[in-house]
């Protein structure tokens, strides 16, 4: 079963929530340095990631920042106290153009997917030819993946062979993979504080126990994979806080 909006950002404003998503900011920004200027969808519940990019000065803000949650997430609103930048979508039928993005990272989403390989044919369509996703997902083998009390202990984990078979049968060739969540799932405060000593002494001695794996993919124009015909698409703006 998938994470509800709520939990996500309940966990979030968490001692444990903040320290995780500072962790994958700081693996995502190593992967996007920069998205200045670019047209960047967050689906899933993506807005602690998102916020990575609108917090930062200068060219940054000109930035496209759009949070799209699916509609089995429920309602959500971001940024707070500023024009909405979030909307409720049907995971099937995303209600943007072809074309529409030149980075799309999915995050709390895939997991808990319905029907997964429709959702991505969906950011295919609304990704740009020369257009980049990234896809963060609970990693089967690790341990956040087995705690119900997190985000990333629901839904479907997955194996980082498992997604990288996944993108392709969806049309997307994976060009750099990456870690996070080496730390445990713990509430500890002595624990999070040494949470950078976990990532160092994790990624080098037991890469595989990663709490999520990171897929950086583009679109494999070459593939060939049928489409079927898509239901209409509707656009629901969110009201809740």
């Amino acid at each position: 079963m998938a994470t509800d909006v709520h939990a996500a950002a309940d966990f979030y404003a968490t001692a444990r929530g903040a320290v995780a998503a500072r962790l994958l900011r700081e693996r995502v920004s190593a992967l996007w340095p920069s998205v200045a200027g670019r047209d960047v969808l967050g689906l899933g519940y993506a807005v602690p990631y998102l916020r990575l990019w609108r917090e930062r000065q200068g060219a940054e803000q000109a930035a496209r920042l759009i949070a799209a949650v699916p509609a089995q997430l429920g309602v959500a609103r971001w940024p707070a106290g500023a024009p909405n930048l979030t909307c409720t979508v049907e995971e099937e039928a995303l209600p943007f153009a072809d074309l529409s993005f030149d980075r799309i990272i999915l995050v709390h989403g895939l997991e808990g997917a319905e029907h997964s390989r429709r959702m991505l044919r969906e950011v295919w369509r609304v990704l740009r030819e020369d257009g980049l996703l990234l896809v963060i997902a609970p990693n089967r083998a690790g341990l956040w993946a087995h705690l119900e009390a997190t985000p990333f202990g629901h839904g479907q984990p997955y194996s980082p062979g498992q997604i990288g078979r996944l993108l392709a049968d969806s049309m997307f060739r994976v060009e750099r993979r990456d870690t996070a969540l080496y730390l445990p799932p713990t509430q500890i405060r002595l624990m999070l504080r040494s949470a950078p000593l976990w990532e160092r002494t994790g990624r080098r001695l037991v890469p595989r126990l990663a709490g999520v794996t990171i897929t950086e993919a583009v679109k494999d124009v070459y593939a060939a994979m049928p489409l079927r015909k898509a239901p209409a698409r509707r656009l629901v703006l969110s009201e809740a806080a």
